[in-house]
């Protein structure tokens, strides 16, 4: 792994981080390329149960890197191609699909600022604890760009359209508190306590029933694009599943004997 993105599986648990604090954790094509390949590797691991996402330094991410961007830009104008713009297709978008859709809860620690891509980011996990000083923003019509990195996908679903179009045509910066209130944080708690408090979240989340969690992350993705009836025989599919777990039994038996589950992902 690269020096820009740091890793590590301890009890259950991948935290990743971001650690490009000099340049507020912009994205290189280093850090994209590190980021996809920890997130694929933390989806791929029947070790980890549960991702952190989190980042060092006063930013989350800010977002595509504009200095090598620019470079990028004119190395295009001189060769008569348009190969930067390729960063959605081979970054960003495997990024979010491994946080979104991987077998397991994922918890963004948003640390800080939250822009561009550094938001679709934040926004593919599934639970996100923010900093009482961090802030947010979408970006990229600020640039003249689109939404990228899931922000189309995942923004409207949790602040419904009308907000969506607003903050994505007229990009601006909003608070924590906003966020709460909009539904896109889960937990706000002072600065000082986020890195406690997000790694809590997770650590709790890998020491739970693994294999209940993905039905949950599975039928919320599949309920917002598909019918009642659609839903309900999908959620008969997934508590199948869950009903058949090891975690599920042990669950039961410690219910009746007024005991404290154990659960082992499984």
């Amino acid at each position: 792994m690269a020096d820009s993105v740091l890793y590590e599986v301890r009890d259950g648990l991948a935290t990743i981080t971001i650690n490009r604090p000099d340049a507020m954790n912009a994205l290189n094509i280093e850090t994209k390329a590190a980021l996809r390949d920890a997130a694929r590797s933390a989806g791929e691991d029947s070790a980890v149960r549960a991702v952190l996402l989190t980042a060092t330094g006063r930013a989350f991410c800010v977002g595509q890197d504009l200095k090598e961007h620019i470079a990028l830009l004119a190395r295009d104008r001189e060769t008569g191609t348009r190969t930067t713009m390729d960063t959605v297709r081979e970054h960003y978008n495997p990024i979010v699909r491994a946080l979104a859709e991987m077998p397991k809860p994922v918890v963004a620690g948003v640390n800080g600022v939250a822009a561009g891509a550094g938001l679709g980011f934040a926004l593919a996990a599934d639970y996100r604890v923010v900093a009482d000083t961090a802030s947010f923003t979408t970006a990229f019509a600020g640039v003249a760009l689109t939404a990228d990195s899931g922000v189309s996908w995942t923004l409207p679903r949790l602040v419904g359209r009308s907000r969506a179009a607003d903050l994505l045509l007229f990009p601006r910066s909003f608070s924590a508190e906003e966020a709460y209130a909009w539904g896109i944080a889960n937990r706000v708690v002072p600065a000082a306590e986020l890195a406690g408090e997000a790694a809590a979240v997770a650590r709790a989340l890998a020491g739970g029933p693994t294999v209940a969690y993905a039905a949950i992350k599975e039928s919320l993705a599949f309920g917002a694009e598909h019918s009642l009836g659609e839903s309900l025989a999908k959620e008969e599919e997934l508590q199948a599943r869950a009903g058949g777990s090891e975690d599920h039994a042990r669950a039961v038996r410690a219910f009746v004997a007024k005991e404290k589950p154990v659960y082992q992902g499984r």
